[in-house]
């Protein structure tokens, strides 16, 4: 068979309405078990019901939506086995990925991961001498969070393996808030010293993807993923 040409492949609204929605879920913009609409979202994106339809559609796919009326959806809320069992399946994803970019990592992530540890770093600097619980300190404390899930983003990309990515794109929307709520409940907490742990456990994984070590990339990201996992649980189903 003779090679057939490339299409074009233009975002659609459909897409736009997609990524904005996931994130929205992703971010806990939109909470767990929230009712929704089209018309509501579509007001929302400012744009018209049929490209929030496909969105939707496409989102029900992935569960992180389910179907309540013919024009109305909830974000899904999952029970303490099934996330557990999502956190499994991270896990071992994770593990994996960070083993691949050990070992396929370009020079240029490297940089990128780096770089993305050092901005972290000098957030984390800003909280000596601050007041714990304060408003400013919430506000460095996500700030960080969210550069840490830019770092995973980047050691899933460094894997080189589209399948992986794809699947842990799916599995990173899994309780996303949980993690969220964790990390805010330790600040609340002043337990300052949990989110030191968390940034050196990532730069100790940089460090062995750096070096190339991908027995000791994927031990280390395995062990961090389940830490952070087995307290979003606890943080989910606690009261």
């Amino acid at each position: 068979m003779s090679r057939l040409p490339h299409l074009p492949s233009p975002v659609t609204l459909g897409d736009q309405a997609y990524t904005a929605i996931r994130e929205a879920i992703v971010s806990g913009a939109l909470k767990r078990g929230e009712k929704v609409t089209e018309r509501g979202l579509a007001e929302s994106l400012n744009i018209s019901a049929t490209p929030v339809r496909e969105a939707l559609r496409r989102l029900e796919q992935d569960r992180l939506v389910e179907r309540t009326g013919p024009r109305s959806v909830c974000v899904a809320k999952f029970g303490k086995e099934e996330l557990r069992e999502f956190t499994m399946i991270e896990d071992v994803l994770r593990a994996l990925s960070a083993r691949l970019a050990a070992e396929k990592a370009t020079a240029a992530q490297r940089r990128e991961m780096s770089a993305c540890l050092d901005e972290a770093q000098a957030l984390r600097s800003e909280l000596d001498g601050g007041s714990p619980g304060s408003a400013e300190e919430l506000r460095i404390v996500l700030e960080i969070q969210r550069l840490m899930r830019h770092f995973h983003a980047l050691v899933d990309r460094a894997s080189g393996n589209a399948t992986l990515v794809q699947m842990l794109n799916t599995v990173d929307a899994f309780g996303s808030d949980e993690r969220q709520s964790s990390v805010l409940s330790e600040v609340r907490g002043e337990d300052r010293e949990a989110v030191d742990e968390r940034f050196r456990q990532h730069r100790a994984i940089f460090e062995a993807i750096a070096s190339g070590d991908g027995d000791r990339a994927e031990e280390l990201m395995r062990a961090h993923s389940r830490v952070s996992n087995a307290s979003r649980i606890e943080t989910r189903f606690s009261d």
